[in-house]
């Protein structure tokens, strides 16, 4: 798609001002859709730069739980439940949902008349075989449903059957896509041109560089009114920026604080940050002496001026956490903040007798997040509390993560479920021995939270155990995150998702 530019200059004379940064891009990253390989050139069509690349169009393999595939199988495959724009559940292929008594079993009910993109129809046997195909594969998508089966007792009614009560299945169910029975595990062919239910199919894809989506014609809601979509990796920033301030793309998100006010300033781009679920959070390894008292763990949390961190570095996309999930999640429950008090918290922490001339190692991945750790370990020098930062590649990153083989771990946490079951749930209990913490009284609250539907019991005990975490320093929680979008302003319906996967089956352009 073309927009207007200011001063009225035609899309011819941009492309002529801005040919030599558009070969750079054209040969940093081909695509395969529009016929200059680059922005949009027919009405109706809409090109985007997702922040990561797809590098595969099966959700339910090895990269299932990447954002990449995520963002490419929400368009092309349905799923029986899914978020909104704002993380709020709402029906797919169910129309209805609901848990037996000791929430072990979950029944789905199935919209009628659903068909596949060629014509076939789509049952509860799709639904079942989608679900037995993505537990054996053993992804990351499968580990949400440890022991989990799934039932048909109709045509349109499935079972989900879980070991352990279980009331976050509905939001786990968010990253499980269905497909054709008989789709096989290996079955690569079948995702050169994937056959699905959602409100696209594909027209081309090239993994890593680009997919182009085109309206599915036999989708059951209201058709797409673009004509195409082309999702394209451009992996340096500086290029995706420069793609969409001279229009070769129309969509970006993921944008650094530093980008925001120049692109502000562009008139024909609309510039909208959103809440997302993720947060920085900074685990403490409580299993290790210098950090098994709760109050050097809250003293060393006070030592840091997160609210000075924040607002130099993220001043649109941070905001001070008061949680430890964020606002978006169900079970955020807001505690008071922890007041910066170098004074008090150097006080404290010779009052506790720690050992200031032991180093604490500071575990990392990316480097993106290198000038935050620097500043945190600025401030607890100040105090005299000795960090050693250590930026990890990722596999070794969360190899050690498991391994416990470090004293504060950094790593921008999301909910992808948006419900603090698969956040406090899954992390914080006994069993799980991901930060050398443990308490029986918060594993009691954690269990009886996921052990009920009712969401209002559920929001109380995880308050309950959300203060106890908070309290107990079990870890440093500085920082809410929302995802920076930019968009071409001539696009109608465009809506930011709070999960960085925007959906573009609503989206329409001037001309379409």
């Amino acid at each position: 798609m073309t927009r207007t530019r200011e001063h009225g200059r035609s899309r011819l004379i941009r492309l002529a001002t801005t040919a030599t940064a558009g070969a750079a891009l054209l040969a940093a990253c081909t695509t395969t859709g529009g016929e200059d390989g680059g922005g949009s050139s027919a009405s109706g069509d809409v090109t985007v730069a997702g922040t990561y690349p797809i590098e595969s169009l099966d959700p339910q393999g090895a990269q299932g739980a990447s954002t990449g595939t995520q963002l490419a199988a929400q368009e092309i495959f349905s799923r029986l439940v899914k978020p909104a724009a704002d993380g709020t559940l709402e029906g797919d292929l169910a129309t209805s949902w609901k848990a037996d008594k000791d929430v072990t079993a979950w029944t789905f009910t199935l919209r009628s008349g659903v068909t596949f993109s060629d014509g076939s129809a789509l049952d509860a046997d799709d639904v079942v075989a989608s679900f037995q195909r993505m537990i054996g594969l053993n992804g990351p998508n499968a580990g949400n449903f440890p022991g989990d089966t799934m039932t048909k007792v109709s045509a349109t009614e499935v079972v989900l059957h879980s070991p352990a009560p279980d009331a976050s299945v509905p939001g786990k169910l968010g990253t499980f896509y269905v497909l054709p029975s008989g789709v096989g595990k290996d079955d690569t062919a079948f995702f050169d041109h994937p056959v699905g239910s959602g409100p696209f199919t594909v027209d081309a894809f090239t993994p890593s560089e680009s997919l182009v989506l085109v309206p599915n014609k036999k989708y059951r809601g209201a058709k797409p009114e673009l004509n195409r979509v082309t999702v394209r990796n451009i992996p340096e920033l500086a290029s995706r920026m420069t793609a969409l301030r001279t229009g070769e793309v129309d969509v970006v998100w993921g944008i650094p604080d530093d980008q925001l006010a120049s692109l502000k300033s562009q008139k024909d781009l609309t510039v909208q940050t959103v809440p997302s679920s993720a947060e920085f959070t900074m685990w403490f390894n409580s299993s290790i002496p210098a950090l098994k008292d709760a109050k050097v763990r809250r003293a060393i949390w006070q030592a840091v001026d997160f609210k000075t961190i924040i607002g130099k570095l993220y001043p649109d996309t941070g905001k001070a956490a008061d949680a430890p999930v964020t606002s978006v999640v169900l079970g955020h429950a807001a505690q008071p903040a922890v007041t910066y008090d170098p004074a008090a918290a150097k006080a404290a922490l010779t009052a506790a007798g720690f050992d200031f001339s032991k180093k604490l190692r500071l575990q990392f991945a990316n480097d993106e997040f290198k000038p935050f750790i620097q500043a945190v370990v600025s401030d607890l020098q100040k105090v005299g509390v000795q960090v050693e930062p250590l930026e990890k590649e990722q596999a070794v990153f969360t190899e050690d993560l498991l391994a416990l083989k470090w004293d504060i771990n950094f790593q921008q946490l999301a909910t992808p479920s948006y419900d603090a079951a698969s956040n406090l749930g899954r992390l914080y209990t006994c069993a799980a021995k991901r930060m050398g913490y443990c308490n029986k009284q918060l594993d009691g609250l954690l269990a009886a939270a996921g052990a009920t539907a009712d969401k209002q019991q559920r929001t109380d005990l995880y308050a309950q155990a959300s203060r106890i975490i908070w309290q107990d320093a079990v870890g440093m929680y500085p920082m809410s995150v929302s995802i920076a979008y930019a968009w071409n302003s001539e696009l109608k319906g465009f809506v930011p998702d709070a999960s960085g996967l925007p959906d573009f089956a609503p989206v329409r352009t001037g001309s379409s």
